[in-house]
């Protein structure tokens, strides 16, 4: 009896549980789609009113077109960050980031109104086919593109398609026309743009974006400088707009020991979820340096926040962008699609680095121009403080949050040598223009060029300098003697770099000359 009682009284339990299990998972179910059902008659006006369009406006609307203007308009009322893009727009974004396109292998810059060929991408489509640096694009598919005007974004969508396809070329050298047929193809986007030594134990990485191949990049260069001796790195985020998280963390994970946070990202409908370091980075025994300014936003202000935050390395130059805001992408069947904010970044320390956006759009993307009317730019006793947002790392080091990362060693815009002449051979863009001449003198000894020493040995023999002053005069501009005691190193280190750009150094030879007047580089130098 007691046994069979015993098997009874658990039948009951269990079917208690049952029952009440049944009963919250109704009340659950219940609330949820009371909230859901809130939810949809908040939206009810927008979509009485389209149906009171769509039934009764007295003209026939174009739905497409009406959507198109009207989804940017929404996305206007949230944040600066969450945005529409068309097809177009949103397959140049992925692109970009994705670190290929589908085109020719060419960057070009036009400075006379005729597209002229910078450089070349190695094993590319146009170096297969023949094209060389200083050729001018005269024709594509037939069509005049040079001398009428047409803006460098559209000569560039002109010569993109997809890969398999054919581009026609009418190019001009050494006074010929010369036709070439170029078959498109998967072109890689470095986002390293230069790894190289300074001395003989200064490194430096200049990263450019966080694409799907940064982080493979930086270690396809950092161990040949470890075997070099390197033991202090200087690594470049000014201007590094942003890119993939998950880039920002592997590349954090290099630099940090075992469970030190790297960010974390928290929002109304996002729990928070922590990044941490693995420990098996290579670089956690380099003196790190972080290089930063008001264009260093998302991704780079990650990671110059867990350096910062965990007492890793030394953030260095100007105050960063300020954007702490995670965006997802939605994307439709037409192939736009939304990025859409869910959440907040937090630094290890619990810094949000966003700033505010309350005013608007328009006053948070000229928040770059207020810093430089309040002085920011030059006094870093003009980088406004929140003490309500004041946050200290675990060796005592104050950090601020709300809008942007402050470095720990503030380096003014440099306005050292700045004079008239200066300024009027900037303003006609004369470095470009005499360095463009240069590389049609020397095209054949420029492509001949292995080091920044054979360079070096070619500017010395044109006697750079003179010729370049010849060049100026033939312009119209006279040099005063004075203005060219202030300014003639800044001005001829600008000629050198990018003259040695033509060569076939490229930028492994216009970063390490322009670096001679870089006031951030040069203090991070000298920094211990």
């Amino acid at each position: 009896m007691n046994h069979n009682w015993k098997i009874v009284r658990k039948v009951l339990f269990w079917l208690v549980l049952v029952l009440l299990g049944a009963s919250v998972s109704r009340i659950f179910y219940g609330l949820r789609n009371r909230n859901y059902e809130m939810g949809l008659r908040h939206w009810a006006k927008i979509n009485l009113i389209l149906n009171q369009i769509d039934n009764n406006y007295v003209d026939s609307i174009d739905k497409r077109q009406f959507s198109e203007k009207l989804i940017p308009l929404i996305m206007n009322e949230l944040d600066p960050h969450s945005v529409y893009m068309p097809p177009q727009i949103l397959q140049e974004a992925e692109d970009e980031l994705q670190g290929h396109f589908d085109g020719i292998g060419i960057t070009f810059n036009v400075p006379n109104d005729t597209a002229i060929v910078i450089s070349i991408i190695a094993s590319g489509p146009s170096e297969r086919a023949g094209l060389m640096t200083g050729d001018r694009i005269i024709k594509i598919q037939g069509n005049t593109v040079a001398g009428v005007g047409i803006p460098q974004d559209s000569l560039v969508k002109l010569m993109r398609g997809p890969s398999g396809t054919k581009v026609n070329l009418d190019i001009l050298r050494d006074g010929e026309i010369v036709p070439f047929t170029i078959t498109r193809d998967k072109i890689p986007v470095k986002s390293v743009d230069v790894a190289y030594m300074i001395n003989d134990t200064t490194g430096y990485v200049k990263l450019s974006k966080f694409t799907r191949t940064s982080y493979a990049e930086f270690m396809s260069v950092v161990p040949g400088m470890l075997d070099k001796g390197m033991k202090k790195l200087l690594f470049d985020l000014r201007d590094n707009a942003g890119g993939y998280l998950d880039q920002a963390l592997l590349l954090s994970n290099e630099f940090l020991a075992k469970d030190e946070m790297i960010v974390y990202m928290e929002g109304q409908h996002r729990p928070r979820q922590e990044f941490t370091a693995d420990g098996s980075g290579s670089c956690r025994g380099v003196n790190l340096y972080v290089l930063i300014n008001e264009n260093s936003a998302s991704s780079s202000e990650i990671l110059a926040g867990a350096i910062q935050d965990n007492d890793r390395g030394t953030v260095i130059g100007r105050r960063s962008f300020g954007k702490g805001l995670v965006q997802e992408p939605v994307y439709f069947s037409d192939k736009s699609g939304i990025r859409l904010t869910v959440a907040r970044y937090y630094t290890p320390t619990g810094r949000c680095i966003q700033r505010p956006y309350e005013k608007g759009k328009e006053d948070y993307l000229f928040d770059i121009y207020e810093r430089y009317q309040h002085g920011e730019m030059m006094d870093v006793d003009s980088i406004p403080h929140n003490d309500s947002l004041k946050f200290v790392t675990k060796k005592g080091k104050v950090v601020y949050g709300g809008g942007g990362i402050i470095p720990d060693m503030f380096v003014p815009i440099d306005t050292v040598g700045v004079t008239d002449l200066l300024v009027k051979i900037n303003k006609q863009s004369l470095q470009m223009k005499y360095a463009l001449e240069f590389s049609d003198r020397f095209r054949g000894e420029l492509r001949g060029i292995k080091d920044l020493k054979s360079l070096d040995m070619l500017f010395r023999r044109v006697n750079l300098e003179n010729d370049f002053k010849t060049f100026i005069q033939s312009k119209g501009i006279a040099i005063p003697q004075k203005e060219w005691e202030i300014s003639g190193d800044i001005i001829m280190t600008q000629v050198r770099a990018i003259s040695g750009r033509y060569s076939s150094l490229d930028d492994n030879a216009f970063y390490p000359i322009y670096s001679e007047i870089d006031n951030v580089i040069q203090k991070a130098v000298m920094a211990e």
